[in-house]
């Protein structure tokens, strides 16, 4: 019998001022703490905060990880397949 799969992960996208912002990071261990941030978030869309605003859009959440010193704000798409990064900070 096959083993089970793990859960299913969101893909990560990038909006354009974060994509700039991860060209902008050039220490290896902010990139190494930023995957570990896209993994936790990829593997469960719902662990950040929500941030209170409009129901127009998209819901922005906040997952901030006290440890590694990383910040994002990002939306889930409606069939929770993929995250888009709004902002990051490292």
């Amino acid at each position: 019998m096959p083993a089970p799969h793990g859960p299913r992960r969101a893909r990560i996208a990038f909006s354009d001022s974060a994509a700039k912002q991860l060209d902008a990071i050039t220490s290896e261990a902010e990139l190494h703490a930023l995957d570990r941030a896209l993994v936790v978030v990829s593997v469960d869309p719902e662990v950040g905060a929500p941030i209170p605003g409009s129901a127009i859009g998209p819901q922005l959440r906040e997952y901030a990880d006290e440890v590694e010193r990383v910040r994002l704000l990002y939306w889930v798409t409606a069939l929770r397949t993929v995250v888009v990064v709004a902002y990051i900070e490292v």
